[in-house]
């Protein structure tokens, strides 16, 4: 336990959200002080040298680290006001950049791609009309077909067959929805895995089974979790997934394929209460460790003038 105390400021637009819960206790629990701020609700100052935040009429001050939880429709603004403590030099588990990034679900494959991260075989067009080749690129039907936009298992679909899937697309395209298609793993069997990173390390995974006649296996579409123990193969593919998309904290997906563990999606606020019932780890104690050293790391750096990063 830290001998210090500090003010951990928590954005999330719901205190009552498990993984906000479990993090106000962390913090709690660790001599800590914790204030849920909703990011929506902040307004930000911009002016020349001196960035700051007001809160319900009241400018924040004498914050040590954030963490945010910032939802996927809200993450323009989320983001924006993660910038602005980060221009506070404030420590932030999620950095703006590192969110919004994973956020942008064709980004995200193009950045694991670079960082020679296995995947599914993917393909994302502009509307094009050449839809067999598109379906055969992927190796045939059955294919999964994502919306850009989707989240928690909404906006995926099995397409069956070749007919099927040709349908599908075509019409995502009539309606000028942004659509990837992806490769279907069969032997994955409507499971994937969930590994759980902070900092470099893996704290935790789960098997998530998705329900009897169900290929997504979100918790939040009736899946199930159970603890699994990842092999070293697993264990890299998380690691270097989660380091190339630059996130401390993130909650890295895969498939078991005969090929290898596949990449299929980097969460930068992975939930809580999945993974710490399957695991029985205390893994917002681990979370709140961290930002432990986080504090440490930028209180140690030399105060020679206020150096703002740069934004892409």
């Amino acid at each position: 336990m830290s001998n210090q105390q500090y003010r951990i400021a928590i954005l999330s637009r719901n205190r009552s959200l498990y993984s906000t819960r479990r993090l106000v206790e962390a913090v709690e629990k660790r001599g800590h002080r914790a204030v849920v701020l909703d990011h929506l609700k902040c307004d930000i100052v911009i002016e020349q040298d001196k960035p700051s935040i007001i809160y319900h009429g009241d400018e924040i001050k004498n914050v040590s680290a954030v963490i945010p939880r910032i939802g996927a429709s809200v993450t323009f603004y989320g983001a924006a006001v993660v910038r602005q403590f980060e221009m506070m030099n404030i420590p932030t588990t999620v950095e703006s950049q590192a969110l919004v990034r994973s956020r942008d679900k064709l980004r995200s494959l193009q950045i694991l791609a670079t960082a020679n991260v296995g995947m599914p075989k993917t393909v994302f067009t502009n509307y094009s009309k050449e839809v067999a080749k598109i379906i055969e690129s992927v190796g045939g039907a059955p294919l999964i077909v994502k919306l850009l936009e989707g989240t928690q298992g909404n906006g995926v679909v099995l397409a069956p067959t070749k007919k099927a899937a040709e349908s599908m697309i075509e019409a995502f395209h009539s309606m000028k929805a942004r659509v990837i298609v992806q490769e279907f793993i069969s032997e994955a069997k409507g499971a994937d895995i969930r590994a759980f990173v902070i900092g470099n390390k893996v704290v935790g995974a789960m098997k998530r089974q998705g329900k009897e006649g169900e290929f997504r296996s979100n918790l939040h579409q009736g899946g199930s979790a159970t603890l699994i123990k990842l092999n070293k193969e697993e264990r890299k593919v998380a690691i270097t997934a989660a380091k190339a998309m630059n996130l401390k904290i993130a909650g890295v997906d895969m498939l078991q394929s005969s090929r290898g563990p596949l990449a299929l999606e980097v969460n930068s606020s992975p939930g809580l209460e999945g993974i710490e019932k399957a695991t029985k780890k205390d893994i917002a104690d681990l979370i709140i460790k961290y930002v432990e050293t986080l504090i440490d790391k930028s209180r140690k750096k030399p105060k020679s003038g206020r150096k703002v990063k740069r934004h892409a």
